[in-house]
């Protein structure tokens, strides 16, 4: 696998990286906490203590909620929520862009972990340069 990085907004009321990235994204996606969680392997608790740790260290939520009834209950981004989500993974692709000589210099550097050595010497072996 090459070297890659990871992205983490940092600020007194609180940090947004991967994980809550992640979960933001599954819950768009999804509708609801509980299924997000289950798609990410994730406690519905862990996921609802991550969903009120944004939605408090925001100045107005990113995540809106119903409670359940005859419809359900459901989940989903709040425009505020959707605005983190995009301006994340544009953060995220213009780092990657900017770090990509390095990262590629690491990956010259780097020891290969010992699946990448399998898998090059069977592709050195599929295709006879042995």
């Amino acid at each position: 696998m090459p070297a890659d990085l990871r992205v983490r907004f940092l600020h007194p009321s609180g940090a947004i990286g991967p994980g809550k990235i992640a979960l933001l994204e599954a819950i768009d996606r999804t509708g609801s906490i509980s299924a997000a969680a289950r798609s990410l392997d994730m406690t519905f608790r862990r996921a609802w203590f991550l969903v009120e740790t944004m939605n408090t260290a925001f100045r107005e939520p990113v995540i809106r909620t119903s409670v359940g009834g005859r419809e359900g209950g459901g989940a989903g981004l709040t425009p505020l929520g959707q605005e983190v989500v995009a301006r994340y993974r544009q953060t995220q692709e213009e780092a990657r862009k900017a770090a990509e000589p390095h990262l590629r210099w690491l990956d010259e550097v780097l020891k290969k972990t010992e699946n990448e050595s399998r898998v090059e010497a069977a592709d050195s072996n599929a295709d006879g340069t042995t």
